[in-house]
Formats: C-alpha cells, sequence, structure tokens
C-alpha cells in the first residue's frame, strides 16, 4: 500500500533478482489492493506460490528497452512490421501541466514521453509562446527533473516544421526562415523531426497547386539543415543519434477541421506516389542519411474534430490505406487530430500502422475542464464569506475578447455561439489564453483558496466525480493542482491499452 511504512525483506531479493538480468534495474510503482487486482485481470499469466510475507505480490512488466531516445520511433516502426504492434501518443502542448501530466504516465507505464512543439508555438522568433527551440527544451527538461524522469526517456519533436508560419512570404523568404527554424530544433536536442511543406506559399499558383516534386523539394532543403543543426549538436553532445524523420503531402490542418468540408481518405495510389517522389528527391538531393531515417508518413485515415463534430475512426473505410502500409517495411503512419477518439478507435489506428497518434486540443480541452470544475467549487465553498474568489472563467473569456486575434476567424455563427465556443468548443482556443497575466493570476488564486481546505469529498463528486472516487481510494490526493492533473491523465490513459 502506498501509505503504509511496513517494507518487506523479500523485496530487496525482488531487486537483486531482476537486477541480475535487468542491468537498468527495475521501476517500482506501489498500488491499492483494488488498482492491483483490475490489473492482475490482465496480465498474461499468474504464478500462484506458498509466501505468506504480506506484500509480497508483484506484477512484472516487460520494459520496451528505450535506451537512446532518438530510436525508439524507430524500433517501433520494426516491430510493428514484425507483427507487434503498438501505438504511442504525442503530446502536442506547450501547458506545462500538460507536459507534466503526460510525463507522469509514461513513468507509470514504462514508456517514453512524447511531446511534441508545432512550428506555430516554438520557432526562432518565438511563436505564440514567446519560446525558442532551446527555450522549449529547457521547459520540459525542468518539468522533467520535478517530476524524476530522465530525458533520455523523453521524445521531444518538432510538428509542422516547416514555412507555415511564413506561408504569406515569397518562396525564397519562407524557405529560408522554415531552414532556419529546423536547424534550431534539431541543434536544441529534438529527435523527431516532422517535415511539412504541404502548404501554398505567398508566390504559389493556387490554380496549379503543388505538385509532389515542389513539396519534396522543399522539404528536402528543410534536411540538408537539419543534417547541419545534427552536426551543431553533435559537435556539443558526441552521443547524440541522428533524429528520426515523418514526412508527408497530405497534411491535415494544425488543431483541428476549420471547415465542414468533407474528409478526403489518403489513397494507396497517393501515399505511392509521396513515398517514392520523396525518396528520389531526398536521395538526389544528397540526403541519404535523412532518407534512412524517415520512418513514418502523415496521412488522413479519416479522423477529425471541428467545434463540436467529430469524425471517429473507421478502420474498414481506412481499410485500402492501410493495407498499403505492408509495402513500405519500415514505415509506419502518423495520425493527426486523433483528439476525442474513443479508446477501442485509438487501439484500432495503432493496430492498422498508425502508430504516432498526435493530440494536442483535448489535452488542454480535459485542463480547462478541470479548471471550471475547480471554480464551480470555489464559488460554492466562498462566496459570500469575504474571499476574494477567482472569476477564471470571466478572466478568461475577457481576455479572448480584449485579445481576438486567436479565435475570432475560427469561431463562427452569432455572438451567444461565439461565447459559448470561446468556453467549449473541441478546438480549445482558449488554450492560447492560458499564459495571459490576468488568465495566469486568476489560476493562482484559484488554486491558492483551495488549496487552504480539505475540498468535501462529496462536493467533489457532484463536479468531479472520477477523481473523487481516486481520492477516496488514496490513489490522488485531494489537492487542486493534483486533481488537474488527475483530469489531463484520463485523457492520457486512453492511449494506453
Amino acid at each position: 500500500m502506498p501509505d503504509d511504512s511496513y517494507v518487506p525483506e523479500i523485496w530487496d531479493i525482488y531487486r537483486e533478482i531482476i537486477g541480475q538480468h535487468e542491468r537498468a534495474g527495475a521501476r517500482e510503482l506501489a498500488i491499492y489492493k483494488f488498482d492491483f487486482y483490475k490489473r492482475a485481470q490482465d496480465a498474461h499469466a499468474v504464478v500462484t506460490t506458498s509466501e505468506s510475507v504480506l506484500y509480497t505480490n508483484i506484477i512484472l512488466k516487460k520494459r520496451r528497452h528505450l535506451m537512446i531516445r532518438k530510436s525508439y520511433l524507430k524500433q517501433m516502426a520494426e516491430d510493428w512490421h514484425a507483427g507487434q504492434k503498438y501505438g504511442i501518443m504525442s503530446a502536442c502542448t506547450a501547458s506545462p501541466l500538460c507536459i507534466e501530466a503526460t510525463m507522469r504516465s509514461a513513468m507509470e507505464s514504462n514508456t517514453p514521453a512524447l511531446i511534441e512543439a508545432t512550428s506555430n508555438q516554438v520557432n526562432q522568433f518565438g511563436g505564440y509562446t514567446a519560446m525558442r527551440p532551446a527555450d522549449y527544451y529547457s521547459l520540459v527538461e525542468s518539468i522533467a527533473h520535478k517530476v524524476g524522469i530522465d530525458m533520455n526517456d523523453v521524445i521531444l519533436g518538432g510538428d509542422h516544421l516547416g514555412p507555415g508560419p511564413f506561408k504569406t512570404e515569397p518562396t525564397e523568404s519562407a524557405m529560408k526562415k522554415a531552414c532556419d527554424m529546423v536547424f534550431e530544433y534539431v541543434a536544441a536536442g529534438f529527435s523527431k523531426i516532422h517535415l511539412d511543406t504541404s502548404m501554398m506559399l505567398g508566390d504559389d499558383d493556387a490554380e496549379v497547386g503543388l505538385p509532389n516534386e515542389k513539396i519534396a523539394e522543399r522539404a528536402a532543403c528543410m534536411a540538408k539543415s537539419a543534417l547541419d543543426g545534427f552536426y551543431e549538436r553533435q559537435r556539443i553532445c558526441p552521443d547524440t543519434t541522428m533524429p528520426t524523420f515523418i514526412i508527408g503531402s497530405e497534411v491535415p490542418v494544425p488543431g483541428g477541421a476549420q471547415n465542414d468540408g468533407g474528409i478526403i481518405i489518403t489513397t494507396p495510389e497517393s501515399l505511392d506516389a509521396t513515398l517514392k517522389t520523396f525518396k528520389k528527391v531526398f536521395l538526389a538531393s544528397g540526403c541519404e542519411e535523412v532518407w534512412n531515417n524517415v520512418i513514418g508518413v502523415v496521412v488522413q485515415p479519416g479522423v477529425e474534430f471541428g467545434d463540436s463534430e467529430l469524425s471517429l475512426y473507421d478502420r474498414e473505410v481506412a481499410s485500402k490505406l492501410t493495407k498499403e502500409l505492408h509495402n513500405y517495411p519500415g514505415m509506419i503512419f502518423e495520425g493527426h487530430s486523433t483528439d476525442y477518439q474513443t479508446p477501442n478507435c485509438l487501439k484500432n489506428m495503432a493496430e492498422d500502422g498508425i502508430c504516432i497518434l498526435k493530440v494536442g486540443p483535448a489535452l488542454t480541452f480535459y485542463q480547462r475542464e478541470a479548471i471550471f470544475a475547480l471554480e464551480s467549487i470555489e464559488k460554492e465553498l466562498f462566496t459570500g464569506k469575504g474571499i476574494a474568489l477567482s472569476d477564471y472563467r470571466s478572466i478568461l473569456d475577457n481576455s479572448m475578447l480584449e485579445y481576438p486575434d486567436k479565435w475570432q476567424a475560427y469561431y463562427s455563427g452569432t455572438p451567444e455561439e461565439q461565447r459559448f465556443k470561446r468556453k467549449y468548443s473541441y478546438s480549445d482556443r482558449c488554450r492560447y489564453y492560458f499564459p495571459n497575466k490576468d488568465v495566469s493570476k486568476a489560476l493562482d488564486r484559484l488554486l491558492n483558496n483551495l488549496s487552504n481546505i480539505n475540498i468535501p469529498i462529496a462536493l467533489l463528486s457532484q463536479y468531479m466525480p472520477i477523481q473523487a472516487y481516486k481520492v477516496r481510494c488514496g490513489i490522488i490526493d485531494n489537492r487542486p493542482l493534483e486533481l488537474i492533473l488527475a483530469r489531463i491523465t484520463d485523457l492520457i490513459s486512453e492511449y494506453s491499452w
């Protein structure tokens, strides 16, 4: 039991035996008996002994050796083609709370934490987070130190790296900035790089569109900068190994759909043309080293979400695409916009080769849910008692109204419909306002108010029933910050099977 001070001597014997066969030792996690029973039901085998000492029951979980963080995804691709099919959640977020929850979950499941920054969030000009790649790396590293996870067990990725943030500019200047950005990402230590050149640039002919050859040529230009960044990183950290790369010419828009257009699933013919063109162009451009580390391609398998719409994965509908993957050894699919998919859909996607499952807005959607729930609890407990309330929802919405550039072009409808979407849209564009000074102060006040009391379980159950149950079972602490992290973890757990 986690809160029991009794430690049986036999645990040292267990550690000694494990140490003889596993050089890195084992991560240990104490859990409550009912959770133990639940996990035991899913065990591959159960061994019964006559041992009568307390707390000698253990569950052994095979660890996928992480070793060097850059090689894990490449191994996952090879495993899929060998019949060992599993997936990994990619947390595309700049939220410190979401990053922490992702790391905690990774430690519990003995898998790496895959955490990614997008080119709009983080770039050489700061992005909307005011962070450059090295700053984001430092943020993740500081959270890893707090949580206690080794940075070798954290895969840092750069998502949608390309000229997207500069797409209104002419090709020459947009691509120069894109190449500089990729260099900074790799030089800072990012080990998974998505090269995204699928967008039209300022001087492209919209009537002609972008042929695969041009998309691949621009990606090859960025690949050369990635190589330069790798050599720079290797100069500073000699044990650095080559990043893995993701490519693709049919890349869903970041953050979910922005219109009501139908979903067009990537065809086998389109996949084949993309891979053949990219390989030809990369090899001709002297980027063989990068091509040899391309392990995935972004496809559209039929999943998407809008403000309130959700398209769930249908493996039958996507079967022509997913069956084609068997023809490309060492290659897997990366699925974007997997937010809000059901656990069964996510499991099917991983089994079908969509092994990298990107999630972004859903993480902060769950974070926002928890904060709103805590504010409701705060009002129940402190209204009329002379305590200054956080007024979190109003302050968040006022901030969005004062600076509407991050939502106004995306949320259509009447003022009342827009008001609703600002709070509850699946695309969760209120996340862009979390770092706002007034919004941050409101959250601090909310946490401070609720940290000074013990939230009644009956009240907690009204607004956060899942967390209330876990508090009653002793699984989590009844503290506001832990309750928020636990709610985010509810989502992350849906990516574990």
